[in-house]
């Protein structure tokens, strides 16, 4: 009895010895590990390819390769000891499809250990990854979306951050700009509107219809479209015929660029014209010149902005690409933030969101705090005015253009 005990314990000793020294090993496998590493692996799931390509091609992708070129240049990504490691890029092609964005950043996660990922383009594929954001840890800086349940959810994935602001902020100053021109006699009050049935179109039209009533404007006409359509003159002709002397359209860059083309050949040309995603990309005012006078949409620019100046230039010296007026800067911001955060907490995810959610950051926009883990300073509407796609509203704001309306007609090219 006392011989089984004896080897039992021994046994014993033996195995708290290996795993002792296999913990031992383990620890300094992994403290040489940390010593020993040469980069920062960043990941994203792009739309390369696909109907998606045009938005994330203007607004997204240049601004993560001129982020990447600028760090790298200037010798990686600082930590809080000083030292400096290269970025590592770990790129997919989403294909425009929200199952693929999904399985993308899935194997980023769990295969590529990416230490952090950075988000895809559009709404509805930022809401599609931001629960796998979330569960693997990473703080997920959704720019390229609007959305109205940002407030809910931050409480849902608290380290999830959102930089486009809602549907109602741009509605409801959609809806002044119209209540002031009807109140000035410029317009009848009177909206036609169609809407693409994606997450960005329903929250911007389901803010909209309220906004639109309260202010004292009436829609007329009201439709909603699938992604992907192209042809639009069955709308066109229905909203000319409808009465409404303006028309908007809750549309990505696709239909953006098919509407404004249509409605010419329509001879459509209503005393307010506001498009979606792609008014305020540069080849949008390049392809219509003097016809894109007047349109607005979301987002725009104070022109005289001195560091947006700068970024602009040096965007399109890098990339070979303008940016757009919109998503661009506000794109590159947020890596900056992520950038100063990795500086102040290292490569600790967890302790990086925390310095997102709190801190405060020198920026191409200034300085920049997320509100909730919001950001609010924004431009609400933009208008095309000499060549230029300019923030009209808030009206206040330092920086603002005067809205110009009614818009003039179609001129001929």
């Amino acid at each position: 009895m006392k011989s089984f005990q004896r080897r039992r314990v021994l046994r014993t000793m033996a195995l708290a010895t290996t795993v002792l020294a296999t913990g031992l090993m383990t620890g300094f496998a992994g403290t040489a590990a940390a010593q020993e590493r040469k980069s920062v692996k960043i990941g994203y799931a792009i739309s390369k390819t696909g109907g998606n390509a045009g938005g994330a091609g203007i607004t997204t992708l240049p601004n993560y390769q001129l982020w990447v070129k600028d760090v790298n240049d200037a010798g990686g990504l600082e930590l809080p000891d000083g030292k400096k490691l290269p970025i590592e890029v770990i790129e997919y092609d989403d294909r425009s499809s929200a199952e693929e964005v999904v399985r993308a950043v899935e194997r980023l996660a769990t295969q590529d250990k990416a230490d952090f990922i950075l988000v895809p383009w559009g709404t509805g594929f930022n809401l599609a990854v931001a629960p796998l954001f979330d569960r693997y840890g990473y703080p997920q800086l959704a720019v390229s979306a609007v959305t109205d349940k940002a407030p809910d959810f931050v409480k849902r994935w608290k380290k999830s951050f959102w930089m486009l602001g809602g549907g109602h902020d741009y509605a409801r100053a959609l809806a002044a700009i119209l209540a002031d021109a009807k109140k000035a006699g410029m317009v009848n009050g009177k909206v036609a509107m169609i809407s693409v049935a994606d997450g960005f179109g329903i929250d911007l039209v389901t803010a909209a219809r309220p906004a639109f009533k309260e202010a004292g404007i009436e829609v007329i006409y009201d439709k909603t479209y699938p992604g992907g359509t192209s042809d639009f003159s069955p709308m066109i002709n229905e909203a000319k015929a409808s009465g409404a002397d303006a028309f908007v359209a809750f549309s990505y860059p696709p239909e953006t660029f098919a509407l404004t083309q249509q409605a010419q050949v329509a001879s459509f040309s209503p005393k307010v014209l506001y498009l979606g995603v792609g008014t305020g990309f540069p080849v949008y005012g390049k392809n219509n010149g003097e016809n894109a006078t007047g349109i607005m949409s979301l987002g725009g620019i104070d022109p005289n902005n001195k560091m947006n100046a700068d970024y602009r230039k040096r965007h399109e010296a890098v990339t070979g690409v303008a940016p757009d007026y919109w998503g661009s800067v506000i794109t590159y911001a947020s890596l900056q933030m992520l950038q100063e955060a990795i500086k102040r907490k290292g490569l600790d995810k967890a302790a990086v969101s925390a310095e997102l959610a709190s801190g405060t950051f020198q920026t191409v926009l200034g300085e920049t705090k997320f509100e909730d883990n919001q950001l609010r300073q924004l431009w609400w509407t933009g208008q095309w005015q000499n060549g230029q796609f300019v923030g009209v509203m808030p009206a206040d704001r330092p920086g603002a253009s005067k809205v110009v309306l009614p818009r003039g007609e179609w001129k001929k090219k």
